[in-house]
């Protein structure tokens, strides 16, 4: 008889996606079909966190973020414990350390982080010994939107497995396109990452299945899916740039660019937006957009995390 091949151990965090194999990212994705089914229903609530406390630490702005992980949480019927920093003891020199050991007292069970530092969301787990959810951490990672994307390309195409993905704009600033590096070769999607060169990081070549150019048409021949990024100017110290006109008219998503993309190409933005820079108007209300989808999708996708974190079963 041969010996049955062990489980690799659940994941207490969702901090990257170092410890995540495609088993159990896959299983995340299935579940937030289960998720979409409860959002659809005239009463959006089950019990699966009844009796848990989570704790939204958003040290830095958002809107999508934020709200779609509270809304899961309450969906869930956890509750919420909301921290921002801007009008807590941080304003007065608090460290984080001593931020996140106080609010372990209140016995918060698990953790969702936003942070404007690289690794943060580590630091909260060692602080807290919780289970924790990085939201953002600097231009680091960002995996629930990396799921959420993924999602939503799985959504259209049935399937990752042979697709290509172009993500265009501000890829060294950007979390985001981080962690799709990360996440989609996993799910056997191939990433193309399209930027100029002062904004295109060279290390991320290394990754398998990931491939850079300064081509804005070369990255989208062959796409079955083209995200936007914002230009992050408030992470720029100057120099990347020659002008927002400039970069506009190489890089933006519009519809010329599409017309070299599949036929059946969808556009995607993490948002938020800065029309008619890095995408048009029109490409971003037209029917190729999956951008609201995305939003929609992100509460099902964070539901999914949570349930997986701490009630989920193998």
């Amino acid at each position: 008889m041969t010996a049955a091949t062990p489980k690799t151990a659940r994941p207490r965090n969702l901090l990257d996606f170092q410890d995540w194999n495609p088993e159990r990212l896959t299983a995340i994705l299935d579940n937030a079909d289960t998720m979409l089914q409860v959002l659809d229903r005239p009463v959006k609530k089950v019990p699966a966190l009844q009796g848990l406390t989570i704790c939204t630490a958003f040290f830095e702005n958002s809107t999508r973020t934020r709200t779609s992980f509270e809304l899961a949480a309450r969906r869930m019927s956890a509750d919420v414990m909301t921290f921002a920093a801007g009008a807590s003891s941080v304003s007065k020199g608090e460290s984080l350390r001593d931020t996140i050991e106080v609010l372990t007292q209140y016995k918060v069970d698990a953790y969702i982080v936003r942070h404007h530092a690289s690794g943060a969301a580590h630091l909260v787990h060692q602080y807290s010994g919780k289970p924790v959810i990085n939201a953002g951490d600097g231009r680091r990672a960002h995996p629930t939107q990396a799921l959420l994307d993924a999602y939503t390309v799985r959504q259209e195409f049935g399937s990752l497995e042979g697709k290509t993905v172009a993500i265009l704009g501000d890829i060294r600033h950007s979390r985001v396109a981080r962690s799709n590096a990360e996440l989609l070769p996993k799910l056997g999607a191939r990433v193309v990452l399209c930027g100029p060169a002062t904004l295109l990081p060279a290390d991320l070549a290394a990754l398998p299945g990931v491939t850079l150019t300064t081509d804005p048409v070369e990255a989208v021949r062959g796409a079955h899916a083209v995200m936007a990024l914002r230009l992050q100017q408030e992470r720029m110290s100057g120099g990347y740039l020659g002008s927002l006109q400039e970069y506009a008219d190489t890089y933006q998503v519009n519809e010329t660019l599409m017309a070299h993309a599949e036929s059946g190409a969808i556009v995607l933005h993490p948002g938020p937006m800065n029309r008619d820079v890095e995408i048009s108007t029109e490409a971003a209300d037209g029917p190729r957009s999956r951008i609201l989808k995305q939003v929609e999708n992100g509460q099902a996708i964070r539901m999914s995390v949570l349930y997986h974190l701490l009630v989920g079963r193998d």
